[in-house]
């Protein structure tokens, strides 16, 4: 590559006030030269929109757009629309990047239907985790490149962290497929922008090292927030990455089965029910109305069934202790959620 491509970078932004100075600074201060940066301001009512007018104001390379509030995948997509660049990177509003990023991941592209991906270093106010994609670093192609979809959903650890961020993706990648992207999934809203965008590709990069990336949890942000991850998103979501297995399976003619896909599927489902329970451990302030919530996750239609038929390799202690409650729900394992959650996110029962 020449080096002279413009990469666009994108920020959807809400309500990101006190971060988002930061994180536009890390990216005005990126080492390759041929940026744009567009910011969108999805209805903030904190003053988030004055902030990108203003960054606009003082820097050519940025972009302020301004839209009702419709959610990240809204903001995506109105982004994207009103970008010019060949590849396309995406940038959340409260998290920050080095400055070499662009530049690191750009030394990678070859031209074509491609992606490229860096790792991430989570920031909390207890700890700063260092996390690689679980597959090794590498250049994937042919027949490489069809068996990362045999294990791409479902397991406790990605083959290919299924964020928007951390990539430099191929335009063209993303612009054919919008059409899964769904404003009114709030749970796993990249995976279904990102997922067909991976099978579509014909060449993916994972780097060596390249911590580049820097994701600032915040426990009141869009992701963590309460009633986000509830049980009918977890299904919505369900249905929709049954259906872009299916498609793109079908049309690149992968040696998947249809069992193969259903087992990926219905092990995604399940993790994602521990994303659920978590956010009723986590975020519900009544006791009774939790150990309630969390009761009817575990015992819902087919989900013992689905337990017993799709069992999951987790690892870590708090996944561990998700995957024991949702396989064994009483008042014992009901109990050691709230006091872990208790111990580190200070919720009260």
């Amino acid at each position: 590559m020449t080096g002279k491509e413009v990469i666009s970078i994108i920020v959807p932004v809400y309500n990101t006030a006190p971060y988002l100075d930061r994180c536009v600074a890390s990216l005005c201060g990126q080492t390759y030269e041929n940026i744009e940066i567009i910011l969108v301001d999805d209805g903030s009512t904190d003053g988030s929109g004055t902030i990108c007018d203003r960054h606009a104001a003082t820097d050519s390379r940025i972009r302020a757009l301004h839209k009702q509030n419709g959610g990240p995948t809204s903001a995506c997509r109105e982004g994207i629309a009103a970008s010019r660049g060949t590849y396309l990177c995406f940038v959340d509003s409260d998290d920050y990047v080095e400055a070499e990023m662009i530049a690191a991941m750009a030394t990678h592209l070859q031209g074509g239907r491609e992606v490229v991906c860096c790792n991430i270093v989570t920031e909390s106010l207890r700890r700063t985790e260092y996390q690689r994609h679980g597959l090794p670093s590498g250049s994937y192609s042919g027949d490489e490149h069809q068996r990362i979809f045999r294990h791409i959903l479902g397991t406790g650890r990605r083959t290919i962290v299924l964020s928007r961020c951390m990539k430099l993706i191929a335009r063209e990648l993303i612009e054919d497929n919008l059409g899964y992207a769904r404003d009114d999934l709030r749970y796993g809203e990249d995976t279904a922008i990102i997922l067909p965008a991976l099978f579509d590709s014909r060449r993916i990069v994972i780097m060596e090292d390249a911590f580049f990336y820097r994701y600032c949890y915040r426990r009141e942000s869009a992701t963590h927030g309460y009633g986000v991850a509830h049980l009918a998103q977890a299904q919505l979501y369900h249905q929709a990455v049954r259906q872009i297995m299916a498609d793109k399976v079908a049309l690149h003619g992968l040696e998947i089965a249809e069992s193969e896909i259903e087992a990926q599927c219905w092990r995604e489902y399940l993790l994602t029910l521990l994303q659920v329970i978590m956010n009723e451990a986590r975020g519900n302030p009544d006791g009774a109305a939790y150990r309630k919530a969390v009761r009817a996750i575990c015992e819902g239609e087919g989900t013992r069934a689905l337990v017993r038929r799709y069992p999951l390799a987790v690892t870590g202690a708090p996944k561990r202790l998700l995957y024991l409650v949702l396989g064994h729900p009483c008042r014992v394992t009901f109990w050691l959620l709230r006091v872990a959650t208790k111990i580190f996110y200070g919720v009260r029962s």
